[in-house]
């Protein structure tokens, strides 16, 4: 299990000093300053000239000494201010050059030119070996050692020693203490607590089942829409059974190269068998569980061993010891049979829309974590019918985000009936301008939405109309919230309905004498 770090006195964990990253700098640094600040500093500068300037500088008698070293020629000469210079040129092979400077006039004391050639120094064999070969190695050995500490891998299961662990699977274990959800926590999907509340009390009393001879399920596939709180469900259940939990994306297992997405599968089996008893979780398991066919094109041969595996290993490992595998996907159709048998995924828990009720609980669990006061719960869960977990979640977020921008402390109803307004046709666009004459028209025709939907007997009663233009590009809409859950629609509710959307374009004809888009 992972430990968390030693953090500070503020709170936040110590930086380390990087002793290869601050030899790098101060290498850049010294390079800058020698390429870019020393040479404005020196008083002798080497001014660049050609072979032929040299050739005419000894003829005239200027030149006084002369230096060739590995393919240049460094001589000091008398310049046209009579002051001595230093010049530089490329060696160019002339096999007259040394005659041509033992003729040549200088104006040294002697009337001589004096030339030397610097020969190369040749390091004894005992030192070239050393440093061509054993110190590059050496070097390159810890920078690669450096480099293996200090980069987490995540097919290594975060562990930054073993980069080249390809074979590693990339799950994250969550310690007792860490996993802090519990089921108070999962609102509005109580059949499938219902569900996944024995496998708990298996895992803390095994011997109540086993004394019958009855053994744990080895999976358990919750199905059902985006955001109805799959994953979050699924760390309730490690965290009301306190024991490790492991979650790994179906995702994670799809690799590049044949046989690794395997390795990873046999990787996190054999380390729940270490850990058990405990909890798999695979989310989106439709990445590798999808159903095997031979459709035109061939298969992913990758993606079916990777199943091949997974199926291998739920048959293989003893459901006694307590490892629990947890899967979710939002695609059941998709899956292969394989999968789904009995003594895989032994059970299915469905995950549906929250009812009205679920919706208040749903509302109940995210108002704890802001402030909030005299929020009218049976009107914001009737207003958001149809709306998951997530999207619940994220209106009681932007009703937060609503409140500050306000200069408000707490959270209202208002601001919650603001953010479903936001959700469902998008924020108010103050600024756009409409003339009179269509905010005449868009008045008139929700006016018609609603006074059709008003004279029914078996409609929705109408909550809001508004002729404020939305970032959808709604000019303006009426709202309608049944007054309690509703699961069946009649033939009159149906003709209604039809009614009611028509009543827009009958009160333009009507009232305005036209018909717009």
């Amino acid at each position: 299990m992972k430990t968390e770090p030693q953090n500070n006195e503020a709170g936040t964990e110590k930086p380390r000093y990087n002793p290869y990253l601050g030899f790098l700098i101060a290498i850049v640094i010294v390079m800058l300053l020698n390429t870019l600040v020393f040479p404005l500093f020196m008083g002798d500068k080497v001014v660049n000239t050609d072979y032929g300037t040299f050739i005419s500088m000894v003829d005239e008698g200027k030149v006084k000494k002369v230096n060739i070293n590995e393919g240049r020629i460094y001589f000091s000469a008398i310049d046209k201010d009579n002051t001595e210079a230093s010049y530089q040129t490329g060696a160019v092979n002339d096999p007259d050059l040394v005659d041509r400077l033992l003729m040549a006039e200088s104006p040294n004391e002697t009337g001589k030119i004096v030339f030397t050639k610097t020969v190369p120094r040749q390091n004894s064999p005992v030192i070239n070996v050393p440093l061509r070969s054993v110190l590059p190695g050496r070097l390159f050995y810890l920078i690669g050692r450096k480099m293996r500490r200090m980069v987490p891998n995540r097919m290594a299961g975060g562990e930054g020693d073993n980069v080249m662990a390809l074979g590693k699977s990339g799950e994250k274990i969550y310690a007792e203490s860490e996993i802090k959800t519990t089921f108070a926590d999962v609102a509005g999907q109580d059949e499938a607590k219902e569900g996944l509340t024995e496998i708990v009390d298996f895992l803390h009393n095994p011997d109540t089942y086993t004394r019958i001879g009855a053994s744990l399920p080895k999976g358990a596939l919750l199905v059902g829409p985006p955001g109805t709180g799959k994953t979050r469900i699924a760390r309730a259940v490690a965290g009301e059974a306190k024991v490790p939990f492991f979650s790994i994306s179906g995702s994670e297992f799809v690799q590049m190269f044949v046989g690794m997405g395997a390795a990873k599968v046999r990787d996190l089996f054999k380390q729940a068998g270490e850990k058990a008893p405990c909890i798999i979780f695979i989310d989106e398991i439709d990445a590798i569980g999808k159903r095997r066919d031979n459709s035109l094109g061939g298969g992913n041969d990758e993606r079916e061993q990777t199943l091949n595996q997974l199926l291998t290993e739920m048959d293989g490992f003893d459901a006694k010891k307590g490892v629990v595998i947890l899967a979710a996907t939002n695609r059941p159709e998709s899956l292969d049979k394989a999968l789904l048998r009995p003594g895989r995924f032994d059970r299915r828990i469905q995950m549906e829309l929250p009812d009205l009720q679920g919706r208040k609980d749903i509302f109940e669990v995210h108002l704890r974590k802001v402030k909030h006061e005299d929020v009218n719960l049976d009107l914001v869960a009737r207003a958001t019918s149809g709306s998951s977990g997530a999207e619940i979640a994220n209106i009681v977020n932007e009703a937060a985000l609503r409140a500050v921008r306000m200069g408000r402390d707490a959270v209202t109803t208002s601001d919650i009936e603001e953010s479903v307004e936001v959700v469902i046709a998008g924020a108010q666009k103050k600024g756009k301008v409409i003339s009179d004459n269509e905010k005449r028209i868009i008045a008139y025709h929700e006016i018609g939405h609603a006074m059709v939907a008003a004279k029914q007997s078996d409609s929705a009663p109408v909550h809001k109309i508004t002729i404020i233009p939305r970032t959808s590009g709604a000019l303006g809409y009426t709202m309608q919230v049944d007054a309690g859950e509703q699961n069946l629609m009649s033939r009159q509710e149906m003709l209604n309905r039809i009614a009611t959307l028509t009543g827009g374009r009958a009160a333009e004809e009507v009232i305005c004498k036209t018909v717009t888009t």
